[in-house]
This record gives structure tokens, C-alpha cells and sequence, in this order.
């Protein structure tokens, strides 16, 4: 469906990256990945959180891609967990800049390469992007951020046949979600087992997703079956209610 599509995948080493770059080889398109962590063997090992890293990055796609039809902004890390009063300003600055400084980065080299083929892009936001999330101030404000790209960006672009969407993950299931369930469980003085409970509790579908809902997602989005899908903000979820876990979950 999507053979000889030249796309980049920030952070595709691992999780949702990695599901993102299989689905979409998987479809028949060419996929250079960027990671900062060489240990996920890379195409490219770069920083795209800083100007030198993403311009860098760029030479490379140019010079093994020929050109782009497809960006994905994937690349996140989970940052800080702590009430704001408590939050460390640069933990926060760091997580707002490798989260949302990326995709203006990577975007900003992008569209003259996608101008040439009326490519599209896709942000990876978060449910983080459009509710509140206690004890994550700075992932929130990056994830919000990114909403805001996407939809300032695909009126910019559009004229010029670029589509730009968002997708909103919910909770993955796997090694950084677990991480995220014990620091908060640890911020709040309670189990992990309650914390998952609450995450689980606060989905209509009551389950966590696999990184792989995410990868068929992006599949759809820079496909023709979407090709006037532009603007959107897509959750990928289960349903979310809330991303507060205090209500929903019960200490066992």
C-alpha cells in the first residue's frame, strides 16, 4: 500500500518507534530511523532535540533517502514526576525541548523535502495532549504543544497539499510505562499494582494498547485512503476518561 514511500521515524530504535518502522516496511516503504541510543542500531544516530543534531540528520536523509514523502515526530521521553511546586526547572526545559523542540526542529528541514511531493507528516502527541495529568507538568505542556503544532501546521501547509495530523497515544503497555507507574506510585506513596489498576480503570476498554495499534495507525495516515485526512487529532486509546488515577484506583 505504501511502497516506495521514503519516510524519516524520529526515535524509531524502540517502543512505539520501532512498531511504527515495522508497520510501515511491512507496507513496502523505505524508512531511515533516528535514536539518540546506539543501542537500538539505528540508520542514524543523532540528538534531534538540538539544531546541529536535526541539520546533521537532514544531510543523511538526503543523502540516503533522496527525498521525503512521510516525517514521523515520534521521538519522547517520559520527563519528571512531581508536583510543580516540586518539579526541577531544568528536568523540565529538557523534557519540553527533546518532546516539542524536535518536531519544530525536524519539521522546519522537512516540508522543503515534502513540498516536493505533497508528502504529509505526523506528530506523535499523547492523551497526555488533551486532558491534565497530575505530577507531569512538563510532559503535558509538551504534549499539549504539539496539538498546537499539528493544527497551526496543517493550515500552513495545506496550500501547499501537505497534511499534518496528531495521534494520541494511550497507555503502552511496556518497559517505560512501567517506569512511569513507579515513579508515580512512588510520588504518591502507594503501590505500583494500584497505579496500574488506575490506569486500566480510567480507559473505557479498561486495557493498554501495544505499540503496534500506534504503527497501523500511521500506516492509515500516510496512506491514500486518507488523503484528505489533514488536522486531525486521533486518540488511540481505548477511550480515555481521565488521566487522573487517584479516583479510579483502589489500594490492593
Amino acid at each position: 500500500m505504501l511502497s516506495g514511500l521514503r519516510a524519516l521515524v524520529t526515535g524509531g530504535g524502540s517502543g512505539i518507534g520501532a512498531a511504527i518502522t515495522t508497520c510501515l516496511r511491512r507496507e513496502g516503504s523505505q524508512v531511515l530511523v533516528v535514536d539518540a541510543d546506539v543501542s537500538t542500531a539505528p540508520d542514524v544516530v543523532a540528538d534531534v532535540s538540538s539544531t546541529a543534531g536535526v541539520d546533521a540528520l537532514f544531510d543523511a536523509v538526503r543523502d540516503r533517502l533522496g527525498g521525503l514523502d512521510l516525517l514521523v515526530n515520534n521521538v519522547g521521553v517520559a520527563g519528571p514526576t512531581a508536583t510543580v511546586h516540586d518539579m526541577d526547572p531544568d528536568a523540565f526545559d529538557q523534557c519540553v525541548q527533546v518532546n516539542l523542540g524536535s518536531a519544530f526542529r525536524c519539521t522546519r528541514l522537512a516540508v522543503p523535502l515534502l513540498r516536493e511531493r505533497k508528502g504529509s507528516i505526523v506528530n506523535i502527541s499523547s492523551t497526555a495532549g488533551i486532558f491534565g495529568y497530575p505530577l507531569r507538568s512538563p510532559y503535558v505542556a509538551a504534549k499539549w504543544g504539539v496539538i498546537g503544532l499539528t493544527k497551526t501546521w496543517a493550515m500552513e501547509l495545506g496550500p501547499e497539499g501537505i497534511r499534518v495530523n496528531a495521534i494520541c497515544p494511550g497507555s503502552v503497555g511496556g518497559p517505560r510505562m512501567d517506569g512511569v507507574i513507579e515513579r508515580e506510585a512512588a510520588a504518591r506513596g502507594v503501590s505500583p499494582a494500584s497505579v496500574r489498576l488506575g490506569y486500566e480503570q480510567q480507559v473505557s476498554m479498561q486495557s493498554f494498547i501495544e505499540a503496534t495499534d500506534i504503527g497501523e495507525m500511521v500506516v492509515f495516515l500516510a496512506s491514500p485512503a486518507a488523503r484528505f485526512v489533514s488536522g486531525q487529532v486521533i486518540s488511540v486509546d481505548g477511550h480515555t476518561e481521565t488521566l487522573s488515577t487517584r479516583g479510579a484506583s483502589a489500594e490492593r
